[in-house]
C-alpha cells in the first residue's frame, strides 16, 4: 500500500490593522488617557531622557529574555536542572525523533484530526523557541479505504533518513521514504499501541510489540478462520516481540501472524501458563532490548532469548509512554497523560523522577549531550530538560 502525501507550509502571517483613530461620542476615560499623554509631551527635555532611560533598564532585561528560550511554567524538574521551551504552536505533538543532521522530527495529530499524521522537521540551531507555525509540515492523510487510523509511534532510520510510523490501536507499521510514499512494512499485528511500540536496533533492524490473546486475535486485520479458533482458545497469551530486517530481499509487506517472534522463544511456550502482563515500551540498549510493562515493570531482553528485570516504577496508570536511552546507560520513561512523570533508571537499577506536572507529555528524546526533549501534547509545544549549567 503506498499514497502520495502533500507537503503543506504553514506560515503565520501578522494581521494589517488600520491606524486607530478617534471617534465621534468617544467615553470620558479615553478622553482622560489622551490628556494624560498629553501632559507628559510637556515634560521638559531631561525629564523625558530620565524616563527612557528607566524605560530601558526596565525593559531590558525582558527583552534579552524573550530573545532566548522561555522558561516552562506549569512543570516541575529536579534540583540542577532547568526546563525550558524550545518549540511552541505545534498542534498535538505526540512523539519525537532527532535524525542525523540534528533535525527536530515531531509527529503530530493536528489541529482539527482530519489527517492521519502531521510530521515536522524543526532546527532548534537558530532562536528559540521556534515557532511551529512557520514551519513546513508533510501531512499524511487518511487511507482511502474504511479504515481511518492516526499513527502514534515515530522511528527514524539513522542510515536513509526514512521514517517508521506505526499505527495506533492499528494492525500495521509503515515506512515513509524521501520520495514521499508512504509504504506498509509490517501488516497483521493483532493490536499495536500508540508510544514507544517500535524502534530501529544499530542495524536498522525493525523491533515492534504485540499482544496474543483470543481477544487480541478479533481486533487483527486477519482473524483465524473459524476451522483454527482452537489454536486462540488454548495457544499462547500474553507479549510479543518481533525483529525483522525490512531490506532483506524478501517481499514487504511482513505478516506478523507469520512470523516468529524472538520473545516467547517456542521452546518456552506453553499452554494454560499464567500470562505476562502487556509491554508497552522499548528501546536500545546495545545489542539489549529494554522493555517496560503495562505495570511498570522495566526488563532487559538479551540476545540469549532471557528477559531479566531491571527496576520497578512507581504504581499507576501507565498509558502511550515513551522510552529513550541516556549516553550513560540509564533509561528515561515518559508516563503518560496519567502519570506525568518523567523517571530515569540508572545503570544500576536506581529510580529518580526527573520531572512532574507534566501538561500530557509523550516523546522524548536525547540529544549528543544529553538533554531531554519532551513533547507536551496539551500545551501544544516542545520542552528541553537540561543541566542548569548549560546552554
Amino acid at each position: 500500500m503506498s499514497c502520495s502525501l502533500p507537503v503543506q507550509a504553514a506560515t503565520l502571517r501578522p494581521s494589517a490593522r488600520a491606524p486607530a483613530r478617534q471617534l465621534r461620542g468617544t467615553s470620558p476615560g479615553y478622553a482622560e488617557a489622551s490628556r494624560g499623554f498629553s501632559r507628559l509631551s510637556r515634560l521638559t527635555w531631561h525629564t523625558r531622557i530620565a524616563v527612557l532611560c528607566a524605560w530601558l533598564v526596565l525593559a531590558g532585561p525582558g527583552w534579552l529574555l524573550s530573545a532566548g528560550p522561555r522558561l516552562a511554567a506549569g512543570a516541575d524538574v529536579s534540583e540542577g536542572f532547568r526546563i525550558e521551551v524550545v518549540v511552541t504552536g505545534i498542534p498535538r505533538p505526540v512523539q519525537l525523533a532527532r535524525d542525523e543532521d540534528g533535525m527536530l522530527i515531531v509527529l503530530s495529530h493536528g489541529w482539527r484530526g482530519d489527517a492521519a499524521a502531521e510530521i515536522y522537521r524543526i532546527d532548534l540551531r537558530n532562536s528559540l523557541p521556534v515557532d511551529a507555525a512557520r514551519v513546513p509540515r508533510v501531512v499524511i492523510p487518511f487511507a482511502k479505504e474504511p479504515r481511518k487510523t492516526v499513527f502514534g509511534s515515530l522511528a527514524v532510520d539513522a542510515r536513509s533518513g526514512d521514517l517508521f510510523l506505526g499505527e495506533e490501536n492499528g494492525n500495521r507499521i509503515y515506512r515513509l521514504g524521501a520520495d514521499q510514499r508512504l509504504r506498509a512494512v509490517a501488516v497483521g499485528l493483532n493490536h499495536l499501541l500508540g508510544g514507544s511500540t517500535i524502534a530501529l536496533d544499530h542495524q536498522g533492524r525493525l523491533v515492534f510489540l504485540d499482544y496474543a490473546s483470543p481477544e487480541m486475535h478479533l481486533r487483527s486485520e486477519t482473524p483465524l478462520p473459524p476451522s483454527l479458533s482452537w489454536l486462540t482458545e488454548e495457544g499462547y497469551r500474553g507479549p510479543e516481540v518481533f525483529r525483522v530486517d525490512v531490506d532483506e530481499t524478501r517481499p514487504l509487506p511482513r505478516r506478523a501472524d507469520l512470523l516468529a517472534p524472538i520473545l516467547p522463544r517456542s521452546e518456552t511456550t506453553r499452554a494454560g501458563q499464567e500470562p505476562m502482563w502487556r509491554l508497552i515500551g522499548v528501546t536500545m540498549s546495545g545489542n539489549d532490548l529494554v522493555l517496560l510493562s503495562a505495570v511498570g515493570e522495566v526488563s532487559r531482553l538479551g540476545s540469549d532469548g532471557e528477559l531479566r528485570p531491571v527496576a520497578r516504577l512507581p504504581a499507576g496508570h501507565y498509558h502511550r509512554t515513551n522510552m529513550a536511552m541516556g549516553p550513560d546507560g540509564s533509561v528515561f520513561v515518559c508516563g503518560g497523560f496519567h502519570i506525568r512523570r518523567i523517571f530515569r533508571i540508572s545503570p544500576s537499577g536506581e529510580v529518580s523522577i526527573v520531572a512532574s506536572e507534566l501538561g500530557d507529555p509523550g516523546g522524548i528524546m536525547l540529544d549528543r549531550e544529553g538533554a531531554l526533549y519532551v513533547a507536551e501534547t496539551a500545551l501544544h509545544r516542545i520542552i528541553r530538560i537540561s543541566p542548569a549549567g548549560r546552554r
